[in-house]
C-alpha cells in the first residue's frame, strides 16, 4: 500500500481502526526529504499498515492541534490509541524495529491502563 494524504477533515478517521503511522513533514524540510523514500519503502512492504502524510504547511491546526513543534515527526496509532509520537528522520532499520514494537503492543492492557487513568482522573 502506498501512502496516503491525511488532513483535518480525514485524520481522525484514519486514525481510529488498525494500525498507522503518520509522517508530519513539509516540502522544505531537508530531514523529511530524506525520511519521506524510507516512509514509501516500508509503506510497500507491511502492507496491513495504514501509512499516511501530513503536510505541516497546509495543515498547521492540525498540526498545531496534536502539539507538532520539529519536523519531520512521526506518530504511530493502534484502533485511535496514540503509542509514539517522536520527531527526527528515522533510518530503515529504526523504523522495522518501531513497526515491531507497536506490533507486540498488547492492546487490551492499553485500554486497561487508560481506563484506570481516567477513573483515577474522576475520581479527583
Amino acid at each position: 500500500m502506498a501512502t496516503i494524504t491525511v488532513n483535518s477533515d480525514t485524520f481522525k478517521q484514519t486514525t481510529s481502526q488498525g494500525t498507522v503511522l503518520v509522517d508530519f513533514w513539509a516540502s522544505w524540510c531537508g530531514p523529511c526529504r530524506t525520511f519521506g523514500p524510507v516512509f514509501e519503502a516500508s509503506s510497500e512492504t507491511h502492507t496491513d499498515i495504514t501509512f499516511a502524510k501530513v503536510d505541516t504547511e497546509a495543515n498547521q491546526e492540525l498540526s498545531g492541534s496534536l502539539g507538532i513543534m520539529s519536523i519531520p515527526t512521526l506518530m504511530a496509532f493502534r484502533d485511535g490509541i496514540l503509542l509514539y509520537s517522536q520527531p527526527g528522520a528515522l533510518p530503515k532499520k529504526s523504523l522495522e524495529e518501531l513497526i515491531g514494537k507497536i506490533r507486540e503492543v498488547d492492546m487490551d492492557d492499553v485500554r486497561r491502563q487508560l481506563d484506570e487513568a481516567e477513573k483515577q482522573a474522576d475520581a479527583k
